[in-house]
Formats: structure tokens, C-alpha cells, sequence
């Protein structure tokens, strides 16, 4: 497998890339959902939540932690998520920009 040639970009074209990785998957957009509803929750509570095995979770959370979207806290034996507020305005903030572009319907080829 080739490089990926990341340099052959802008900065903010390889925040955006990345960020769509880390949210590219329905069980992470799923989690974050839950989290924003009720604003933080047990890592074992998403199991139930979204009907999918512990370790898939982990997996999960791992990657959304690993990005900055959520963190954690220690509660005894359990780990209390919410989402990082700062982050999410970031990501809010990129994606904004990325999408305020203006695009005329019937102006496609």
C-alpha cells in the first residue's frame, strides 16, 4: 500500500479528513448521540443502549477518546464519558466552514 501523500494538502483539508475518520463508523455517531442526550454515561450503559458487544464499545470509545471527542473520568470500577465541549466545537467550527459553501441547484453537469 502506497503513502498517503498527506502533505500534498492544506492543513485544514487533513483536519477535515481526519475528523471524518474518526466519526465514520454508525456505532461512534450513535455514541456520540447518546452522550449529547444525556450528557455522560457509563461505559457499560452503551451496551445496553446500543445493543453491541463490550468489547465493540471499547473499540469505540477508544477511538472517539484517541480524537478528543470524549473523555472520562474514573468512577470506582467504571469510566463516566461525556463529550470534551472543546473539541466538539472544532469539529462543529471545520465543518461549518467546509459546508457554508454556497452550491446552485441545476448548476451540475
Amino acid at each position: 500500500m502506497g503513502a498517503t501523500k498527506t502533505d500534498l494538502f492544506t492543513k485544514q483539508q487533513n483536519d477535515i479528513a481526519n475528523m471524518a475518520k474518526a466519526l465514520a463508523h454508525p456505532a461512534r455517531i450513535a455514541i456520540l448521540q447518546h452522550l449529547v442526550k444525556i450528557n455522560a454515561c457509563i461505559g457499560g450503559d452503551l451496551v445496553e443502549e446500543l445493543g453491541l458487544a463490550q468489547a465493540t464499545i471499547s473499540q469505540h470509545l477508544k477511538e472517539l477518546k484517541a480524537v478528543g471527542l470524549i473523555q472520562g473520568t474514573v468512577e470506582g470500577t467504571s469510566i463516566c464519558y461525556c463529550i470534551n465541549p472543546k473539541t466538539w466545537m472544532q469539529y462543529r467550527n471545520l465543518f461549518d466552514k467546509f459546508f457554508d459553501s454556497s452550491v446552485t441547484e441545476g448548476s451540475c453537469c
